[in-house]
């Protein structure tokens, strides 16, 4: 073996050096000149082709920013000019190896994405424009498989990858488990050893990226959209803020461009400015360094990425399917008579993290051979000995653009109004271009207000920190991110890198006591404490996790006695001003301006009635508030403000998140113990929703409030970061007598979900209505002024009571489970006599009741149906976990104190 490794490694050196190197769709091909010629007309000065305004300007011409540019023509957008620095597909698009796979999220927001773009690619486009996207149905299969390093994970894999099926069949992909016999008839210069099965789509495949492209942007412009090449965008100009504190606006653009203006073909280089409404940076590996001109974070990083073609193969088929081996790092499809192989490999390697040169169009990058070498010989060993005697056509090294968490970047940029971003796409630009171009169209035609039918809470642009901008981060977490597309994500996945940037004043303490951190938007806060730092390792699994008595232990200390926790990561944003009261109680659905000392869970909405933020209010003084998000919504609920504030109301914002610690102190026993803390008696004058300034101890003053996040009498701590450390020792050392626990996030999770809990990104979003989420107790329908969406509220109450109840409802879910059962995390399906109803949209293993329990968005198969106690109760209902159904209950209130007896 090692001969045949030897040999064919010198034949791919020797195809890097030669001249062979030429891509079949490189634009010195005469078919991608052709192409490109066709629809474009670059004159000798294009800057003679724009206008000196439009409503719309999108800068870069990738397949991105032309699907954006179709869809905003498709939306009757007038004025719509997009600007190209070379030529269409310059960048990544180019060479890109042009899947068009379907299968393989656990996301609903990419699986529609997904969905959209296929039918785009088959039929809208080519009936819309005339010109074929090269799309070819030759179906997809993705592999289980031995990991050569890891033996263990292929079984681990298979059960992750029959929860993806289970989980891509409810949304719509035909997605079957066949044999390694029917790969190898599928695919029959793969070698079946080591495969434990295939997952096979057949309505999926591949596509010409340039060809796709070409035919968004003739739709485009048969809708009216300006497509101008050779267009350098030097700035995007803006106004300045309308008042202190608030994002500044887009004005327009600064553009460049340069022309022959002799015989002799000598340059020159002329200016133009174009005012413009909306900004749309779709710059792919450049979106950064444009971000940056205007103080925009967007922390994407080109990396390298690697595949070869081979010379042809005798019998090879082109209507061979394209086939992934997540385990050896490769992707695999017919290119023209050959091969083409592609690699994720599990460490990338950053490119030009300083700079993307703005010359680099149609280029390539030296391949590093030594650094790639063992994943070629691991692709290798998966196909047929005969492959050693096929010769290397290209071998081929190109950047593609990666993002910290491996999710794009897309939506209203949260520090410049009217500028918006679709970048980052993690090397799925072509099989998710249709829908996030539809997806930041539809954004950009509501004028920012979030889409109702694509869940963007996890691929919204405003959820990055400006560190995360830093060469060093960008550099280190790139590589980790390209290993991620084929790395089997287990439950507890935690970034590798760059950790560390954010910790909670008391992390050495909780280190002490042996907590298992976890990352959570930067923060290091405990998931878990073992009882030892022995304790702390343990195997990946879907099972049972080597911590669950340790976990079982702090869920059962919260609701028998007394735990703390550190929230320390909490969004915590101060609202002041003469007018605070007025323009919080206008964004929330709840009355927030109520008694002063007092808290209120709410609900914030957008214009068009659907959720936006879910969050609690706290009234300090008449001109004083405390706004408490959830980590993930930090810039979110920020930018929900901002956008909305005028020079006219009297109201200054302040970020405060890290001038606070967040204790939440837990439990029945949590009276008892603070009050051994403080002077201030919390008895009946210290109710449910009471938020008071108390002392602990002789040395410090927080602000205590009365309210739970996990269904038991409890209080949230807001500490001066100064005093923590004292606070918390004190609640430590006379927390022993009450059996106080530290508790993590795990904890938290399984608490929260048997009380049925919402979690506004992950069982809530964008999608979903106030009445929809069970939400309808926190809207007050008389408060003066009302509320932003109240009248879309109103109107979706009325069709409710037309129909006799909601078709569409938050429920909980309770299984039993054996010990060797698998868990509930999220993406879980369940059943309804028979059919698929919903999946879960967050799971976790109840202590208390003894079982697994989650939360479901259920919709009537008609859409009309009301969803009532006796339709649940008269069906029979199963929950799908992989490849087990097993028998489950459905509820429209929690499972552990239906009554909410335990929080007073």
């Amino acid at each position: 073996m090692m001969i045949y490794q030897q040999g064919y490694t010198k034949r791919i050196a020797s195809a890097i050096s030669s001249s062979r190197l030429l891509f079949p769709f490189h634009p010195h091909h005469s078919l991608f000149r052709n192409r490109v010629s066709f629809f474009s007309s670059v004159s000798s000065s294009p800057l003679d082709s724009l206008p000196d305004h439009a409503t719309v300007v999108i800068i870069g011409g990738g397949i991105i920013g032309n699907s954006v540019a179709y869809h905003l023509g498709k939306l009757g957008v007038q004025d719509v000019v997009l600007l190209e620095r070379d030529r269409l597909t310059s960048g990544t698009t180019w060479h890109a190896a042009g899947l068009m796979t379907t299968f393989g999220s656990m996301s609903s927001q990419s699986m529609d994405m997904r969905l959209y773009t296929r039918e785009l690619y088959q039929t809208i486009l080519p009936e819309e424009t005339g010109l074929e996207t090269g799309m070819m149905d030759v179906g997809f299969i993705e592999l289980a498989a031995e990991n050569p390093n890891n033996p263990k994970e292929a079984m681990d894999r298979w059960h992750y990858l029959r929860r993806v099926a289970a989980f891509n069949r409810l949304c719509g992909v035909n997605v079957t488990e066949i044999t390694p016999d029917e790969v190898k008839k599928r695919f029959p210069l793969f070698q079946t050893d080591g495969i434990l099965a295939g997952f096979y789509v057949p309505e999926d495949g591949r596509v010409n990226p340039t060809d796709a492209t070409m035919a968004f942007s003739k739709g485009a412009r048969q809708n009216g959209v300006r497509i101008v090449e050779g267009i350098t965008v030097k700035d995007v100009v803006t106004t300045n803020p309308v008042a202190t504190g608030l994002p500044r606006a887009v004005q327009g653009v600064r553009v460049v461009a340069t022309s022959s203006t002799d015989e002799r073909g000598s340059e020159q280089t002329s200016e133009k400015e174009i005012s413009a409404t909306v900004v749309v940076n779709t710059a792919g590996m450049w979106a950064r360094q444009l971000g940056e001109l205007s103080g925009v974070t967007l922390p994407n990083q080109a990396a390298e990425h690697y595949y070869l073609i081979t010379d042809p193969i005798p019998g090879l088929d082109p209507r061979w399917p394209v086939v992934e081996d997540p385990s050896r790092c490769i992707y695999v499809r017919p290119e023209g008579n050959g091969l083409l192989v592609g690699f994720f490999e599990w460490e990338g390697a950053p490119w030009n993290a300083h700079e993307i040169p703005d010359t680099f169009s149609f280029g390539q990058i030296e391949p590093d051979w030594d650094r790639m070498e063992p994943y070629l010989i691991a692709a290798m060993e998966r196909l047929v000995p005969e492959i050693q005697d096929v010769g290397i056509k290209t071998f081929f090294c190109g950047p593609e653009s990666f993002t910290p968490d491996n999710s794009p970047m897309v939506g209203p940029a949260p520090t410049l109004k009217n500028y918006y971003v679709a970048a980052g796409l993690n090397s799925i630009g072509i099989l998710t271009g249709g829908g996030i171009g539809k997806t930041l169209a539809q954004w950009i035609k509501n004028d920012g207000i979030s889409p109702s039918d694509t869940d963007v809470t996890g691929i919204h642009v405003n959820r990055f920190h400006k560190y995360q901008s830093n060469r060093g981060y960008r550099e280190k977490i790139v590589s980790e991110a390209l290993g991620n597309t084929y790395l089997l994500h287990y439950p507890d996945h935690q970034p590798r890198t760059c950790r560390g940037s954010r910790k909670s004043v008391l992390h050495e303490s909780l280190t002490k006591n042996h907590a298992s951190f976890r990352d959570v938007s930067g923060w290091e806060s405990p998931a878990w404490f073992a009882a030892s730092d022995n304790d702390l390792k343990g195997d990946k699994t879907f099972g049972r996790p080597h911590y669950f008595s340790f976990w079982e232990a702090e869920h059962r200390g919260c609701r028998d006695n007394v735990a703390l926790f550190d929230m320390s990561f909490m969004s915590k944003i101060l609202v002041q001003g003469y007018d605070a009261g007025k323009f919080l109680n206008w964004l929330s659905t709840a009355n927030v301006d109520g008694p002063v000392h007092q808290i209120t869970y709410t609900q914030w909405l957008n214009e068009n009635g659907h959720l936006e933020a879910d969050l609690t209010v706290t009234k300090l003084s008449e001109t004083e508030f405390l706004v408490v998000a959830t980590d993930t919504m930090h810039h979110h609920v920020m930018q929900h403000m901002t956008s909305r504030l005028s020079r006219d109301w009297h109201v200054t914002l302040s970020d405060v998140t890290s001038s606070y610690t967040q204790i939440n102190v837990q439990g029945p026993r949590s009276r008892d113990l603070l009050q051994r803390l403080t002077s201030r008696d919390l008895d009946d004058t210290f109710p449910f929703r009471r938020a008071e300034e108390i002392d602990i101890g002789d040395l410090a003053r927080v602000l205590c409030v009365r309210i739970t996040y996990v269904g038991e009498l409890g209080y949230e701590l807001f500490i001066p970061t100064d005093q923590a450390q004292y606070v918390y020792d004190q609640i430590v050392e006379n927390g022993k007598e009450f059996g106080l626990v530290h508790a993590g996030l795990k904890a938290l999770g399984s608490l929260r979900l048997e009380k049925g809990y919402r979690d506004y990104g992950h069982d809530i979003d964008n999608t979903d209505t106030i009445l929809e989420a069970g939400l309808s107790f926190t809207i007050d329908w008389d408060k003066a002024g009302g509320f932003i969406g109240m009248e879309h509220v109103q109107a979706q109450q009325d069709r409710f009571k037309s129909l006799g109840g909601r078709p569409r409802r938050m429920a909980n879910v309770f299984v039993s489970l054996s010990e060797v059962d698998p868990l509930l995390y999220h993406g879980e399906i369940l059943w309804r006599n028979g059919e698929r109803i919903s999946d879960l949209r967050a799971g976790s293993y109840g202590h208390t009741v003894g079982g697994g329990v989650g939360l479901t968005m259920l919709q009537s198969p008609d859409g009309t149906t009301p969803i009532t106690k006796s339709w649940i109760k008269d069906a029979t209902w199963e929950l799908e976990i992989a490849d087990k159904f097993i028998p489950c209950q459905v509820a429209l209130s929690p499972f552990y104190d239906p009554k909410n007896e335990r929080i007073k």
